[in-house]
């Protein structure tokens, strides 16, 4: 069987642009919240989480605000080079982006003010593209 090449790959990945503001929170710990991503090393904990926690959630810094861009890749683990297409279409279009992996999805966080650049660019790039 034939592996599939990555422009197959990009058009194949839906796109979904979740709704809401994300905020990023440097903290002791996750505290209360239905929060989108909880990351614990031995410096810190992170927490990627919906403007409507980030009160409730104790935290010395934060960064604010970013859309999350929801990537369902179609063949996961298959296609060389799919996020470095993916930030490098970004990074082409002078935004920055973070990226987190789980094992079937891809998501990037974009700021705000770059929302609509960014899908306007993941469109031109060919991925299908919906608004959650």
């Amino acid at each position: 069987m034939d592996t599939p090449g990555l422009d197959e790959v990009v058009r194949t990945s839906e796109v979904v642009v979740h709704r809401g503001r994300y905020a990023y929170l440097k903290a002791r710990q996750a505290g209360p919240g239905d929060h989108f991503l909880v990351a614990r090393d031995a410096d810190e904990v992170t927490v990627v989480t919906e403007e409507r926690n980030v009160a409730a959630t104790e935290h010395s810094e934060s960064t604010q605000w970013f859309v999350l861009m929801e990537i369902r890749v179609s063949m996961p683990f298959v296609a060389k080079g799919f996020l470095a297409r993916v930030t490098g279409l970004m990074a082409d279009a002078d935004l920055n982006v973070l990226v987190v992996s789980t094992y079937s999805k891809d998501y990037i966080m974009v700021r705000e003010e770059g929302r609509d650049t960014a899908i306007a660019v993941l469109r031109q790039a060919e991925f299908p593209v919906s608004e959650a």
